[in-house]
């Protein structure tokens, strides 16, 4: 399989030491560049990545969120490639699938393209993840007008630069459902395509998803952005 040199895949990993270095290696297989954003990670993450050649690492000293993670990546990315392919660090995706997203690209666009998770109701999927992204889908609607089938995935493929100068202001999981709606306000293109979920058993799993913590996170970022919306001529959200 061939892919153009002008694609690098990054990577945000925060104390995903026991499952990134079969996601990384994966990923080498590609031959596009790899870049691993080590979000202030207190486990084995360091020495993991620090033992995997080929790859560019960059390391906040302190955990700053999964959107500020990603942004670092952009910045790192748009160096080398205009596009950035994103992929979670807890082995959730195949990256097999990664072509296909690239080949969902039209000629002449330059969109955002989500990676619509496929089998989201088989049994490994927890309920938080199900719940979660009807949640998401329905307030990124009401955001922006535009309907999504899977508004959390992070398996992704991004634009440089315009990705990181849409003016995001989340850092944290809520940074990929606020880049949709600032894409669709300033007329970017958001596509979707089907990967497959790989959801292994519950104990093998790393999630730092805290219900209550989160909601109100979610809540505060879709306020501010529905508020956007009414009170700010699209002309001026633009």
């Amino acid at each position: 399989m061939t892919i153009p040199l002008r694609y690098a895949i990054v990577i945000p990993v925060y104390n995903h030491g026991t499952q990134v270095r079969g996601v990384v290696e994966k990923c080498l297989q590609l031959r596009l560049p790899v870049i691993v954003v080590d979000d202030g990670s207190t486990d084995s993450t360091p020495h993991v990545l620090a033992s995997i050649s080929g790859i560019t690492v960059i390391r906040h000293k302190k955990n700053q969120g999964k959107g500020a993670a990603l942004l670092t990546g952009f910045v790192a990315a748009f160096r080398i490639a205009d596009w950035a392919i994103t992929i979670d660090a807890d082995g959730q995706h195949d990256t097999e699938d990664i072509l296909p997203l690239i080949q969902a690209v039209p000629v002449t666009q330059r969109p955002i393209v989500i990676g619509k998770r496929t089998g989201m109701e088989h049994g490994n999927v927890p309920w938080s993840s199900r719940w979660g992204r009807r949640f998401a889908n329905f307030w990124v609607w009401a955001s922006c007008g535009r309907w999504f089938s899977d508004s959390q995935s992070g398996f992704r493929l991004y634009p440089l630069p315009e990705t990181p100068n849409l003016g995001t202001k989340t850092k944290r999981y809520q940074f990929e459902v606020e880049v949709l709606v600032r894409a669709v306000w300033r007329g970017i293109p958001v596509l979707e395509a089907p990967v497959r979920t790989l959801y292994g058993p519950l104990d093998e799993r790393v999630s730092y998803f805290r219900p209550w913590r989160d909601f109100w996170r979610n809540t505060r970022t879709f306020a501010r952005l529905i508020a956007m919306r009414v009170l700010i001529p699209s002309r001026l959200r633009k």
